[in-house]
């Protein structure tokens, strides 16, 4: 008997865990990344000639369930129609059985990726503020995310960010023009590294360092947007230092947010104090203290980079006076020098 080479396992493996198109308009051209559920495949769509990701179900003995899943990810995207949200195509079954659907491809680096390209503060809180646009258009459907993580964020080449892997989303209310109830509907997904899944209404879903304490204990029947407002929080972090925000670091953020020596810009961390507070606010421990919807966050954000107040962080006297100097500096230094100048020639000409 001839034994046969690992190469030669590994060639017939992966020609066996390609999915048989065939009869489909699509041809695959590469693999993008595998999950749990499958493989994500770069294809070429040769009726609009045009790249599109396919992602496409591995075949299991519990395929039956995930392929349940996969069909109603795709539901779901295709109900949220937004720029921040990849847009579904196509959906069907290959002729090896294999559930898929076709998907924008999206030219780009992950957010984790691409932070060092973005070394201007004010530039990351705009990519912020588009992530927020996303997630809030899908808390308007209905809809949450409960994986947010910079992990999950694309950003293109034109700085768009783009709102990936919903495969954990879970359905509040109804949002399919069928009319069909999918309250408290979970879809579990095993996708991305780090997800910790347990079925049942006891269902844990996230990633830690960005997953909501009350999401961290289970109960997923008792989730609402402000869960995604806490990983939003996270990612807000992320942005502003480069490294995911820990139990210990995220007590360290409230206390120093809360602390708001008079007159100090920035707290012990080096960040500045309206943008901790902010991330303190999402970061609470308890959901009834973060702001309430995901546009009060993206408003503060907003106020943050317009030179005004911001709700998350009450101003003395000393700290307004500070932040309109810093607002108008070039102004009130022309006003300035000009004075001392009017003072100067006022002196001279009296001598």
């Amino acid at each position: 008997m001839k034994w046969l080479s690992n190469e030669v396992l590994q060639r017939l493996r992966a020609a066996a865990a390609r999915p048989d198109v065939s009869g489909t308009r699509y041809r695959l051209l590469e693999g993008l990344g595998r999950g749990g559920m499958g493989v994500v495949w770069l294809a070429e769509d040769s009726q609009l000639g045009r790249r599109v990701a396919l992602k496409v179900l591995d075949l299991t003995e519990e395929s039956s369930e995930l392929e349940a899943r996969l069909l109603r990810e795709a539901r779901i995207l295709a109900q949220l129609e937004h720029p921040g949200i990849v847009p579904v195509h196509d959906v069907g079954i290959l002729s090896d059985g294999r559930v898929f659907y076709a998907m924008k491809y999206v030219q780009g680096r992950r957010l984790d990726q691409y932070l060092t390209k973005i070394p201007g503060l004010f530039d990351r809180l705009r990519i912020f503020h588009r992530i927020c646009e996303a997630v809030a258009f899908a808390h308007a459907r209905g809809v949450l995310h409960r994986d947010l993580k910079p992990e999950n964020i694309m950003v293109g080449a034109f700085g768009e960010a783009l709102v990936m892997d919903w495969g954990v989303a879970k359905v509040l209310r109804e949002i399919d023009a069928g009319g069909t109830r999918a309250e408290d509907e979970d879809a579990v997904s095993p996708d991305a590294p780090g997800v910790a899944a347990r079925t049942g209404h006891g269902a844990v879903l996230g990633t830690p360092g960005y997953m909501a304490p009350e999401q961290a204990r289970g109960g997923a029947n008792q989730l609402d947007e402000r869960a995604d407002i806490y990983a939003l929080g996270a990612i807000l972090w992320f942005l502003i230092t480069g490294s995911a925000p820990s139990e210990s670091l995220t007590a360290d953020i409230r206390r120093d947010a809360a602390s708001r020596p008079a007159g100090l810009a920035r707290g012990r961390n080096g960040i500045p104090r309206p943008l901790a507070a902010i991330c303190a606010k999402a970061l609470a421990r308890d959901p009834a203290e973060r702001y309430r919807r995901t546009e009060d966050l993206m408003a503060d954000v907003a106020r943050y980079l317009d030179g005004q107040p911001v709700t998350a962080y009450p101003e003395n006297l000393l700290v307004r006076i500070r932040r309109l100097y810093l607002k108008h500096r070039t102004a009130v230094l022309l006003i300035l020098t000009y004075l001392i100048v009017r003072v100067v020639l006022i002196f001279f000409h009296r001598q």
